[in-house]
């Protein structure tokens, strides 16, 4: 007979609803003034990264944010750190809200970069809302060979 998953969570004597299930809010993470419960979904602003033969590139979409409100920056210890800010939209005490789904607030990621990323040559543009971080990668050189001949 299969066994028929449990939605129900015996620690808290609730069913478990996987749509609003977050994994990590138990754990101790040190409070951040980056972080508040109305802005969350910003401040986890979403990057993909991609390595190609030629460059480790970063995109990031970040709606409705110019490239003044962004900060890309390479620290010394090969850190790429990509941050900025979205204001809060002023409220006009005669408007009425039916419903605020967009975030504001402060975001912050930082990316070790490998041994191979040439952090001397960053490129960062900004299209349509979506940042692109281009940081080049140093070429790698392909040991001589030489062939032996064998006697005998």
């Amino acid at each position: 007979m299969a066994m028929i998953p449990s939605f129900f969570d015996n620690r808290r004597g609730t069913i478990f609803d996987p749509f609003t299930w977050e994994p990590f809010k138990d754990f101790p993470f040190p409070p951040s003034s980056l972080v508040s419960h109305e802005n969350s979904a910003f401040v986890n602003t979403r990057i993909d990264w991609k390595e190609t033969p030629e460059a480790h590139v970063f995109k990031a979409d970040l709606p409705g944010l110019k490239k003044e409100e962004v900060k890309v920056e390479v620290e010394d210890d090969r850190v790429l750190q990509i941050s900025g800010e979205r204001s809060v939209e002023k409220e006009d005490k005669s408007d009425t809200w039916h419903r605020v789904e967009r975030s504001s607030g402060k975001f912050l990621r930082r990316f070790r970069l490998p041994e191979n990323a040439r952090v001397d040559q960053v490129k960062a543009s900004m299209e349509n809302g979506v940042l692109t971080v281009t940081v080049q990668k140093e070429e790698v050189k392909k040991p001589d060979v030489k062939a032996i001949e064998i006697s005998g």
